[in-house]
């Protein structure tokens, strides 16, 4: 038994695989050949295989904590165990092959630096070894190794590890992983574990202990943007020392902090350690700590702290890629409680964009449902705005678990493609600014056109006709008599929003200025129609805000199919080509009204029953009341004198 740490760096490695793979059996042989099994613990195992009536060592016992995993003959609980080469010390983490029990492998995947993949050379790749293949893609593991097991049972056969080995390469690739290494061993005789032994001498590689010892020890991401999830506030006295580990970044007294997702800001006044250092002015990525503010800002658990330059992004909405593990399916309109760093929240499914078979990598786009054990590409929705970062930006925060009540339904990680930051249009940018009342209100406005003013939002995909009724509409109620005008996407983009391009970022500019121009207009009577695609809720939602009772949400109604069949002005072909980047519909999402306050149906209905329908809409929302139409208010003799 070893009693000291031989150094300080330390890799988690993962162990995957099929069931009855070996991977408990080539744990055991991995402690015993590094001499790190416990004291009495060889014994301990020659007994039970004595009582057992087994003759050769059973090294799989050495893992099982449980009298329950030897009755059922598999394990069923992720172990961690602690052993060293001459080289480093290790966290082994057993994460079971037994389907029932993914989602211990999924907690253990997510831990680990890198992954050892064992595969069975009596029966290949199978189901089980796919699936957890996929998973260590999906957790974002790059550092995988491959054992192929058992060469004893096929008599150590170079043919059977060449053919083996091939299958295994052939679907990490087709999932975007490259193994480090494909190494042969017996793991029940110890061949090539740690010594190479005298049955696989036609194998020129390294050992699987060398293999161990090549894998690279992340490095602490300091160089990434600060991101300290809060894990609670204590409080001593007078105090408030704000807790947390840091996840990527350096921390430093003097900087100032801000929280996500309530954008308030406070400057660092001290970083408090256990035990204490009075000297501690600097705390980097991996360190739990304490830090005093120079303001009592609200701060909670579950609050994001970063600097003011590169936070989180902000969103109540975003994409992920799920691993779902629940027996009860995943369906779009179902809550979970989602869980990443520190923070919680509870998230609505809007739909389910594609769903993948682990098995035979099979695409199925916008079903109805992600069973249990597959990969579904999802968009969720939550109520509130969550600090999120997309996984490409930062692996320690873009992984997300979802829980079904209190069980872990499936895990996976973040992205934002296609959706804007919410945080920058809701921060102001002007100050000083003060509001200065109009002398004319907004009936008599009203009274003198004869008509009250509006904005009717046509909202649709490209395609779905809602230039077309918006200037049909126009002139219609231009023969009645009415004040009307058409905000429209393409004339507006050749002027007022001339500077803006089609990123996410952009296009929620483009409909926040649209928003507050078309708000102003109805504010001055004119009865106003905007045709824009406004592609995204929030934004919408923004707009609507600017004058929410005066605001309509029209939905222009047609599937993409049929949208793409119309391709008016031949963007659907671009999109498709890749000329055209971010198109709505093809590359970048669409979300269709919820509760609009009427939808039209382009797709079933020719244009003048549409155009009619809208125009007995409008009509009926602009018309004076009784009240107002009234003549001789003292408001408007005030005015006139």
């Amino acid at each position: 038994m070893k009693t000291e740490q031989k150094n300080t760096q330390q890799l988690r490695v993962v162990i995957v695989g099929h069931v009855d793979h070996g991977k408990s059996t080539l744990i055991g042989r991995l402690l015993y050949d590094t001499d790190s099994l416990p004291e009495g613990k060889y014994e301990e195992l020659q007994a039970i295989c004595k009582r057992r009536g087994t003759d050769a060592l059973e090294w799989s016992f050495v893992l099982d904590s449980f009298q329950a995993e030897r009755d059922q003959a598999i394990t069923i609980d992720t172990t961690q165990i602690w052993f060293s080469t001459d080289q480093r010390d290790y966290v082994i983490i057993d994460a079971p092959g037994h389907r029932e029990f993914l989602k211990n492998m999924v907690s253990g995947a997510a831990a680990a630096d890198a992954a050892i993949l064992v595969v069975d050379a009596t029966e290949g790749v199978r189901e089980q070894t796919k699936r957890h293949a996929y998973l260590l893609s999906l957790l974002g593991l790059r550092q995988v190794a491959v054992v192929i097991n058992k060469m004893d049972m096929v008599k150590h056969s170079t043919e059977t590890f060449a053919e083996v080995s091939k299958q295994v390469d052939e679907y990490l690739s087709s999932i975007g992983i490259r193994p480090s290494f494909i190494v042969p061993i017996s793991a029940r005789n110890g061949d090539m574990i740690s010594v190479r032994g005298d049955n696989l001498d036609w194998y020129r590689g390294k050992s699987l202990v060398d293999v161990l010892d090549a894998f690279e020890v992340e490095s602490p991401p300091l160089s990434r943007a600060l991101r300290f999830p809060v894990q609670d506030v204590y409080r001593y006295g007078e105090r408030r020392i704000i807790v947390g580990r840091i996840e990527t970044g350096i921390l430093r007294t003097g900087d100032t902090l801000l929280f996500s997702p309530t954008n308030e800001q406070a400057v660092v006044t001290s970083i408090e350690t256990w035990p204490e250092d009075p000297d501690k002015v600097e705390a980097h990525a991996g360190e739990s700590v304490g830090i005093t503010l120079d303001e009592r800002i609200f701060v909670e658990r579950g609050h994001f702290g970063s600097h003011t330059q590169n936070p989180p992004m902000l969103s109540n909405v975003f994409r992920a890629n799920i691993f779902w593990l629940s027996s009860n399916p995943l369906k779009v309109g179902n809550s979970y409680k989602i869980r990443y760093g520190t923070h919680e929240a509870m998230v609505t499914v809007q739909s389910i964009d594609r769903v993948i078979n682990t098995n035979d990598l099979a695409q199925t786009e916008k079903a109805g449902e992600v069973g249990r054990n597959a990969v579904g590409e999802v968009t969720l929705r939550a109520r509130d705005l969550l600090p999120i970062d997309p996984y490409t930006d930062n692996a320690r925060t873009g992984r997300v678990v979802l829980y079904d009540g209190y069980d872990i339904a499936g895990g996976g990680t973040v992205n934002m493609e296609g959706y804007p930051d919410q945080r920058s249009a809701r921060a102001p940018k002007s100050e000083n600014i003060y509001k200065v009342e109009h002398l004319l209100s907004h009936d008599v406005r009203a009274r003198s056109m004869g008509h009250r003013g509006g904005t009717f939002w046509f909202t649709g995909l490209s395609g779905a006709g809602k230039s077309t009724l918006a200037m049909a509409v126009e002139k219609s109620l231009f023969e009645k008599g009415y004040h009307t005008y058409v905000l429209d996407g393409d004339n507006v983009r050749h002027g007022l929003n001339a500077d803006l391009g089609f990123s996410p970022k952009d296009r929620a500019e483009n409909i926040r200025r649209i928003g507050e121009v078309a708000a102003l207009m109805a504010d001055a009577g004119l009865i106003v129609i905007t045709a824009f695609i406004s592609p995204y809720r929030a934004d919408r939602n923004r707009a609507r805000a600017a004058s929410p009772e005066r605001f309509h949400e029209i939905h222009v109604q047609a599937d993409l199919q049929t949208c793409e069949g119309r391709d008016p002005k031949g963007l659907y072909k671009k999109a498709r080509s890749g000329q055209i980047a971010d198109f709505t519909g093809i590359d970048s999402p669409y979300e269709a009204p919820e509760n609009p306050e009427m939808v039209v149906d382009t797709q079933h209905n020719d244009v003048e029953t549409c155009v009619e329908q809208i125009l007995r809409y409008v009509e009926q929302q602009v018309a004076l009341s009784a009240a107002t139409s009234a003549s001789g208010t003292g408001e408007e003799k005030a005015i006139a004198s």
